[in-house]
């Protein structure tokens, strides 16, 4: 399966080519804006490293959220814009899973995995899975309280680019090696993994509030 990936939701922006079961191409920054300007370039630099045309992909992946508004509204347009051009179908995988399946099995044995998102809010975006990434509650903000109650006395890993807004208040809890943020190279493998079993979202934002921001007229 020929999968191209991408990903604009939080603080970093990604784009990644898998095919044959192996990431053929790949660019991903850092960055907590210009995602629009950068996100599609990545994208022309990795379908011509990996000498791909769209008209012999698969499937296109994207993260649907939750996330920072403007990027997730980037990364999703960008994503319907290419599977419309190019007529492939499109997936959408969840932000919190996306973190959490880039942090290694050996760090996720025997611990809860607690991936936090940072939401520009008092509350991060947190959602719970178990050592296997079968989610055990649903994504919600919520605060370093309720993250303890959740959590029941059981071990916690912390990921995420939230996830150091809850390490002071659960001394117990450790913190996992990988980055903070969604990398669309394992986007790419979740989608190809998942999509074939029709375990996938569709490619729709994953908002849990309002935006900071209203538009002119939205009242009306």
């Amino acid at each position: 399966m020929i999968v191209l990936a991408i990903d604009a939701s939080t603080s970093a922006c990604s784009a990644a080519l898998r095919r044959d079961g192996r990431i053929a191409a790949h660019r991903l920054t850092a960055m907590a804006r210009g995602q629009s300007e950068a996100l599609l370039p990545m994208v022309a630099a990795v379908m011509a490293e990996a000498g791909q045309d769209f008209a012999g992909l698969d499937l296109i992946a994207v993260t649907v959220g939750p996330g920072a508004f403007t990027g997730l509204r980037i990364g999703l347009a960008a994503a319907r814009g290419l599977a419309l051009a190019a007529g492939r179908p499109l997936a959408g995988i969840a932000t919190p899973l996306a973190v959490a399946a880039a942090v290694p099995a050996a760090e996720r044995a025997g611990r809860v995995l607690v991936v936090a998102l940072e939401s520009r809010r008092d509350r991060p975006w947190v959602q719970l899975f178990d050592p296997d990434l079968a989610p055990l509650t649903a994504v919600a903000a919520l605060t370093p309280a309720e993250v303890e109650s959740a959590l029941a006395g059981r071990p916690a890993l912390l990921a995420g680019d939230g996830a150091a807004a809850l390490a002071g208040t659960l001394p117990a809890a450790t913190t996992a090696t990988s980055p903070g943020w969604p990398d669309a190279a394992v986007v790419a493998a979740l989608a190809a993994e998942r999509w074939p079993r029709g375990d996938t979202l569709p490619a729709e934002p994953l908002y849990l509030r309002p935006p900071d921001v209203t538009l002119a007229g939205a009242a009306r």
